[in-house]
């Protein structure tokens, strides 16, 4: 059958019968691939997709609902909202259309091209069933059909008989017209969402379509985290998993009907590279096969509802840490979607899945002792700032339990900079499981390798500058239809951007209120209300599911769901909730969900509720657990492990980008001198690093001027510099770790508008430019003066503690004038008054009597703390937070209750003030994300210090329920409010009759409450107090930085017995009374005087490698019994001979071939030099005093 042909019946089948399940736009391979007998259990899931039902038999009860209620409800635009959404969506109706009238599928060569098609949909065209007990269930989920009456829509019919050359005559495109306006029209025109009404009969059916591991917020810190993985390994009780950290970008696929996936979209060129570099990778692995096995491949995904995630690395995407000398990508994870929680395969499931379809696996290391897991941290710490693909891997290769080397080498494919290691705690069988999958599953071979696999990735790209829709389709159509037989989630997703802004809400709330179908959509349901209750920063972003547009109806519609979750802190803060309550699925990344909202007639809808029901709980998806499962603060122990080569580049050069052109060098200097201040840098390191940025900053200032040098195609510049810099001297390659051999990405870069849409490209956090905090304790001297500011909200009493402080005799303690200026008072822009005031008086005391909420304002204050020689302190009213707010709500009920007591406020912000509580629940708002522990650091690490106000007592009994419930009233308004007017005044727009119900029952609420609250407030003679000693320690330099508990790292050069100096002492001193021969050189050399430290070296870095000095990390900090055998000495060197012991009853040994512990070196001399004395002995160049018995001590041992 021809291509024509096929298109045609599938036309005929589609339209005459969209119920049917044998509907199918082309031909496709059903089989599976089968695996060869397996000696565990573990890889069953791969041998046949798991069964499936059409339903899950357990449910969350569809009447559970958020604790607490909101009294206000969303109002629509009342003017004229469907006149304007007819005539736009009529709008977008014609655009869209005009966009995919122009798609059709040729043939070429026997091989199916994507040059754009209107059989685009009809793949997926078949409408879900219920199964029925006893028949065998299909693994893509069905829909549940509409109540009687429904109508599905209508297109035009194309004969079964059309031939080839008729479909792609000027009679078919008409018709490929004609139906795409009709599809679209029943979207757009007759606004199928807004008449889907939710009643009883109302059920959402959602399946998760791609997903990635969830993002794991430690909040141990990272020796915290390696010591617990340490402890772990050593009893047996799990392994430590390593793998490579390629630099790329995060894509997923779900086959080609399941779509392709970056982090948080789809449908853009991300995606299509990611397809592109897929199907390419299929070519080089199969060759002559690949057509076969590419559809073969696509149909188990989908039969298997299986989603593969990859790091996708390449040239055309943007700038990481270095230009991959090949376009390619990495499996990561593999995923079963099923019908529970996804379920992700194990590293040895996911190698067996890779070899079995020639897909590419990453390098990973195992290590199973105590010995092999302590040698792996400590040959990251020797390696972190100096580390390369070459030297890390060789080091890991060596100390590893078990090595399996990635199908793609890190050094051919990508280079030398290596972005870092990704470590992981996984079960104890790991090992065993990898082994027999080494065994049974070698290496698959590359059958494409030196055929003509067809324009490559930067080819195509380069040929297709014009736009990025050009660029996309010509990477589809050069993939092939396996991979893409239509365009939908590039092209027909346009047809939602429109409506997108219009649709989340509406998508959202329907698929909220609507009965679950099943136990998946109750857990998705679940997590949604939990995100929106708790108000995490997220987008939940709804598109019109164009796979399923040919099962469209009234009462049967389909969303795509992309949640976007826009901070770390979600993650952190939905973690806390998981704790409380481990029956709540993960919040993943990359997540992506199908969404089916319908109507159930009472026959569907008492089967689903009996599918539902069945009294088997689900929750944990196709998670098991065994005697082996890990305590839940240990299932997710992971860690990343960055390389300060790949830092140097992305956080320092590329990031810094922005400051430095914006804000001039000095700012610059600022900010990489504390980023590498909060990565915990080598003194060093540092002022090698600051040598070479200065360079690199005045060179690059000077090339481009004011101009900024785009962040994508940063290494244009930097590569060569770095390249020029390293060829210097070998300390400055060391420095560097590898440069030279450009890349030249210019001409073929693809076209993303220099925005990094998937944020991978700012990982690790990252600030503005800073005032670099202080390494020891430094007085604010009297010739700099001294900022005091308030980062609070209105009614935390700071104009009366500024007025107290302004009246104390002696100031802060020293004789530098007070000032005070009152924010109330100033007209104008406040913060540059105090600017001008500083330049008058340099050396005074501020007291910027302002609030100071955001960012932006203690920007302003670290500038001028530049500009003007100053400090800067701020003083924050003292509070517990919450998640998300520095403030707690005790706090600020405490706020405004005293604003409410003010009368002829210079402000007007006072009882007669018809809002004073909509602009105090705006200000609260000003901190939301963050929670106390992150506003309080992020203060400290700008400016060095942070003095508290006191505010509420600690034994005060717990907020009145009147008083919380009114608070959240009014914080649930306010979010409605902004949501649809923004800034606009409360006294206007929809809410205004709400806002003034409010503000009246605010007030009495908090009156009615005055005594408990007058009650609960610390005295303020005590807060003036407080607060004065705090400022005086800070004048005074006795402020002590609260510890953040970071990491040393980058001093492990070499390791050794470090041993107790006074015993050293006693020991010469007993050895020179006794020889009057040792008596004369320790009175001749000041020995005693100058030996502070003492150790026995076991291995150098550079001398005997990394893993011989990483080898000793099992006996770290452990004492080491040894004896000290003679004391050898000559006119330059002296050092006392050892003999080493054990550790633990284990015997320990030293590279060196004479361990010895060096005592005293002449001018000029280096200790290293204290080798030779052995040999200088037997030339009598030198003397040997036997210590006899020897001197037995205890030292421990250390990494130096």
């Amino acid at each position: 059958m021809s291509v024509s042909q096929r298109l045609a019946c599938a036309f005929t089948l589609t339209f005459s019968c969209p119920s049917s399940t044998s509907s199918r736009s082309f031909a496709r391979s059903r089989a599976f691939f089968s695996l060869p007998s397996l000696r565990f259990r573990f890889l069953s899931p791969l041998l046949a997709p798991p069964p499936s039902t059409a339903f899950p038999r357990s449910i969350m009860p569809p009447n559970k609902r958020r604790g607490v209620q909101q009294r206000w409800k969303e109002k629509s635009n009342p003017r004229g909202s469907s006149q304007a959404m007819e005539g736009a969506s009529a709008a977008t109706t014609e655009a869209v259309t005009s966009r995919l009238d122009g798609l059709n599928i040729t043939e070429n060569n026997g091989e199916m091209h994507v040059m754009a098609s209107p059989s685009q949909f009809d793949s997926v065209a078949q409408q879900n069933q219920l199964s029925v007990p006893g028949q065998k269930a299909v693994w893509k989920p069905k829909s549940y059909g509409t109540m009687s009456g429904g109508t599905t829509v209508e297109v035009e019919k194309v004969p079964a008989n059309h031939t080839e050359a008729g479909v792609q005559s000027n009679g078919a495109e008409t018709t490929a017209t004609e139906r795409n306006r009709a599809i679209l029209s029943i979207i757009f025109r007759d606004n199928l969402l807004e008449s889907f009404k939710v009643d009883s009969s109302t059920y959402s059916y959602a399946q998760i379509r791609a997903t990635f591991y969830p993002k794991f917020e430690n909040e141990k810190s990272d020796q915290e985290i390696r010591m617990r993985m340490t402890e772990m390994v050593s009893k047996g009780l799990a392994t430590l998993e390593v793998s490579l950290k390629h630099s790329g970008s995060l894509f997923m696929y779900a086959g080609h009907e399941g779509g392709a996936y970056a982090k948080n979209s789809f449908g853009n060129v991300y995606t299509a590279v990611g397809v592109f570099v897929l199907g390419r990778m299929f070519r080089e692995a199969w060759s002559s096969l690949a057509s076969k096995k590419e559809a073969e491949f696509n149909d188990f995904l989908e039969r298997s509802r299986m989603c593969v995630s990859m790091e996708l690395v390449t040239a055309v995407l943007g700038d990481h840490g270095q230009r991959p000398r090949e376009d390619y990508a990495v499996v990561t994870a593999v995923t079963e979607l099923g019908h529970g929680k996804p379920r992700f395969y194990s590293t040895p499931e996911v190698i067996a899945f890779c070899r079995k379809w020639r897909l590419p696996t990453n390098h990973v290391w195992l290590f199973s002792t105590r010995k092999s897991v302590t040698s792996f941290f400590a040959a990251y710490d020797a390696l972190c700032e100096e580390g390369t693909a070459t030297s890390v891997c060789k080091a890991l290769d060596e100390v590893a339990d078990i090595t399996i080397p990635g199908s793609k080498d890190h050094i051919k494919a990508q280079g030398e900079i290596l972005e870092g290691l990704v470590a992981r705690i996984v079960t104890r069988e790991s090992a065993k499981q990898m082994e027999e999958v080494l065994r049974d599953f070698p290496p698959p071979p590359a059958e494409g390798a030196g055929f003509d696999l067809g324009p490559s990735l930067r080819e195509i790209c380069a040929a297709n500058r014009s736009d990025e829709k050009q660029q996309i389709r010509a990477l589809l159509e050069s993939v092939g239809t396996s991979f893409c037989p239509d365009y939908a989630d590039w092209f027909g997703k346009e047809a939602g951007d429109f409506h997108s802004r219009n649709v989340d809400r509406s998508v959202l709330t329907k698929f909220l209120q609507a009965h679950p179908a099943d136990n998946s959509t109750a857990k998705l349901q679940e997590l949604i209300r939990l995100m929106r209750e708790k108000r995490y920063p997220a987008a939940f972003k709804c598109y019109y599911n164009f796979h399923r547009v040919d099962s469209l109806s009234k009462d049967n519609l389909y969303y795509k769901m992309v949640i976007h979750v826009h901070s770390d802190s979600a993650f952190r803060r939905y973690q806390k909730e998981m704790r409380h309550n481990p029956r709540l699925w993960p919040l993943y990344r990359g997540f992506f969900v199908d969404i089916n909202l319908f109507k159930a007639n009472k026959e569907r809808a008492a089967e689903i509720a009996k599918n539902t029901n069945m009294g088997h709980d689900f929750s944990a998806g196709n998670d098991t657990s065994g005697p082996d499962a890990f305590a839940d603060e240990d299932a997710n122990l992971m860690i990343k492990l960055k390389f300060l080569t790949y830092k140097l580049r992305t956080f320092l050069i590329r990031n810094g980008l922005p400051i430095l052109f914006k804000d001039g060098p000095g700012a610059y200097r600022t900010y990489y001198l504390r980023q590498m201040n909060i990565w915990g840098t080598s003194t060093m390191k540092q002022k090698e690093m600051s040598k070479m940025l200065d360079e690199w900053a005045v060179y690059i200032r000077r090339k481009y001027g004011h101009k900024q040098l785009k962040s994508d195609i940063y290494l244009s510049e930097a590569e060569p510099f770095l390249e020029q810099y390293a060829k210097r001297s070998p300390m400055n390659q060391v420095l560097v770790g590898s440069a030279g051999n450009l890349v030249r990405s210019e001409d073929f870069l693809a076209i993303v508008d220099g925005v990094d849409e998937e944020g991978d490209l700012d990982k690790e956090r990252e600030i503005a430019p800073l005032t670099p905090a202080p390494t020891i304790k430094e007085s604010v001297t009297k010739e700099e003066g001294l900022i005091v500011f308030f980062p609070g909200i209105p009614g935390c009493a700071k104009s009366a503690l500024c007025k107290e402080l302004l009246n104390t005799p002696g100031g802060l303690g020293d004789d530098r004038p007070v000032k005070s200026l009152m924010g109330d008072l100033i007209k104008g822009r406040y913060w540059q008054k105090v600017a001008e005031e500083r330049r008058k008086k340099p050396c005074s005391i501020m007291l910027a009597d302002k609030n100071a909420p955001n960012e932006e304002v203690w920007r302003q204050i670290e500038n001028m703390c530049r500009s003007t020689r100053a400090s800067a302190v701020p003083i924050v009213p003292d509070s517990e937070g919450t998640d998300s707010n520095p403030f707690s709500l005790d706090a600020l009920a405490i706020f405004m209750f005293r604003v409410l007591q003010r009368a002829n406020h210079p402000g007007n912000l006072d009882k007669a003030s018809p809002n004073a509580g909509y602009v105090l629940l705006m200000f609260y708002h000003l901190y939301e994300g963050k929670s106390r522990q992150d506003f309080e650091a992020e203060l400290i690490e700008r400016f060095g210090s942070l003095v508290k106000m006191p505010l509420l007592k600690p034994d005060r009994t717990p907020l009145p329920d009147s008083l919380k419930s009114v608070l959240e009233e009014g914080i649930n308004l306010y979010r409605l409010h902004v949501k649809q007017h923004g800034r606009l005044d409360s006294t206007k727009g929809a809410y205004a009759k709400e806002w003034t119900k409010w503000e009246k029952q605010m007030r009495e609420t908090l009156f009615s409450n005055a005594e408990y609250l007058n009650a609960i407030q610390v005295p303020f003679e005590s807060v003036v107090t407080k607060v004065l000693e705090q400022l005086k320690t800070v004048a005074k330099g006795e402020y002590a930085t609260p510890s953040t508990e970071k990491r040393k790292l980058g001093t492990i050069v070499f390791a050794a017995i470090s041993l107790p100096v006074p015993e050293i002492h006693n020991l010469l001193t007993n050895i020179s009374g006794k020889n009057c021969k040792v008596e004369a050189f320790i009175k001749d050399n000041p020995l005693i005087d100058t030996l502070k430290k003492a150790h026995i070296t076991l291995a150098h870095k550079k001398s005997h490698g990394v893993a011989a000095v990483a080898n000793y990390g099992q006996f770290l900090n452990r004492n080491a019994d040894l004896g000290l055998t003679a004391f050898l000495f000559s006119d330059k060197l002296a050092a006392l001979e050892a003999r080493l012991g054990s550790v633990d009853g284990e015997k320990i040994d030293s590279k060196n071939d004479w361990p010895h512990v060096t005592v005293w070196t002449g001018e000029g001399v280096t200790a290293k030099e204290a080798n030779t004395l052995p040999q200088l002995v037997l030339q009598g160049k030198a003397t040997r005093i036997e210590i006899d018995p020897p001197h037995i001590l205890t030292g421990q041992v250390e990494f130096f």
